[in-house]
């Protein structure tokens, strides 16, 4: 979770944590076919990166949203859902 969410300070969206769910603490990573191998050799250097980093970056990741390290047990109990009708 801690890697999925110090992506974003990197401009990458966060991938998938939470499956398959009998492999702890596994992401799923699924690149487009358009991506080139560029990118994904980028990527690769970004998560090596990020493993290389003081651990407490890590932790208190994302840095760069709004919203930084959201509750998120509590957001799942008591969402606070929007809806705004565009005219």
């Amino acid at each position: 979770m801690d890697i999925a969410k110090r992506l974003l300070d990197f401009g990458y969206h966060a991938p998938t944590v939470y499956f398959p769910l009998i492999v702890h603490e596994a992401m799923m990573i699924e690149p487009t076919e358009t991506e080139s191998k560029a990118t994904l050799d980028e990527f690769a250097k970004t998560l090596m990166h990020i493993m290389e980093e003081d651990p407490t970056l890590l932790h208190d990741a994302p840095h760069s949203t709004p919203i930084s390290r959201p509750d998120e047990v509590l957001a799942a109990r008591k969402p606070t859902l929007r809806w705004k009708e565009v005219t």
